[in-house]
């Protein structure tokens, strides 16, 4: 018998590539995307996520020791993650910029956003000492996953402490059949994290989410994992923020996720 998931109020971690990727347009300091993160956080967000890319055309390689700074001064309650695929460049920027979390996403340079899970069957093999350069470090490494119940031991033996659902397949989906399928997988590759508690040795590995997240869809994604750890939310967002302005939208989706706000 399957024993009872407790629900819990799940973290938001807000992604502001958005944000850099707007003042990106012109020579000019503005959006500036330190104010802008502190009046997220201001607002009640529980952390910071962003995507430093080889390109650079939204976050910039010089914003992340302000963001670090930013946190570690004014909100050392919240959490910096980091995200990205591990070539030595990036791996010397999270070592560098000591962020709480680094999530391991398998992008391409060219990939104008995240759109699937690691092949750990693959890419194993590579991960696994990355992960322990990371943890060394005292850096909690998360890997971005599809909706597969093989990938969580699969990332486990390669050195997760998280995963990170993959949610534009659920997300993107207008039909219910459709979303319920999505769900229904979601919710078995949660199954099998949480088994691997169970195992002898393991730990259950937490489980963040992320990617085209909505507060229509969140609260059908947090039935499907009442012990969702943490969202990160960028696009979504910054569009509520356009309209509401960045706390009101940060609130929205604090209320959303079960957050007084």
């Amino acid at each position: 018998m399957t024993r009872p998931v407790t629900s819990r109020p799940t973290l938001l971690s807000v992604n502001v590539n958005a944000v850099a990727y707007l003042r990106n347009r012109r020579e000019v300091p503005w959006p500036n995307l330190i104010d802008i993160a502190r009046a997220i956080l201001q607002a009640g967000a529980h952390g910071i996520t962003v995507h430093p890319r080889p390109d650079e055309r939204h976050i910039r390689f010089s914003d992340l020791p302000d963001l670090s700074r930013l946190i570690a001064s004014e909100f050392p309650q919240a959490e910096f993650n980091i995200e990205g695929y591990p070539t030595r460049h990036f791996i010397d920027l999270v070592l560098e910029n000591k962020p709480h979390q680094v999530t391991l996403v398998p992008d391409s340079p060219e990939q104008s956003t995240s759109d699937h899970g690691w092949d750990f069957a693959a890419d194993g093999e590579m991960l696994l000492p990355v992960a322990e350069e990371f943890k060394a470090a005292g850096i909690r490494v998360s890997y971005f996953v599809d909706a597969n119940p093989a990938d969580p031991a699969l990332a486990q033996q390669a050195g997760a402490d998280r995963i990170e659902f993959y949610t534009g397949p659920y997300a993107n989906q207008t039909a219910p059949d459709a979303t319920e399928r999505e769900l229904a997988r979601i919710a078995a590759t949660a199954d099998a994290a949480r088994r691997l508690g169970a195992m002898g040795g393991s730990t259950a590995l937490m489980m963040n989410a992320g990617h085209d997240l909505t507060v229509d869809n969140l609260p059908a994604l947090r039935q499907a994992i009442p012990d969702l750890a943490e969202v990160s939310i960028g696009h979504a967002l910054t569009a509520d923020a356009l309209m509401l302005g960045f706390p009101e939208a940060v609130r929205r989706y604090l209320r959303v996720l079960g957050h007084e706000a």
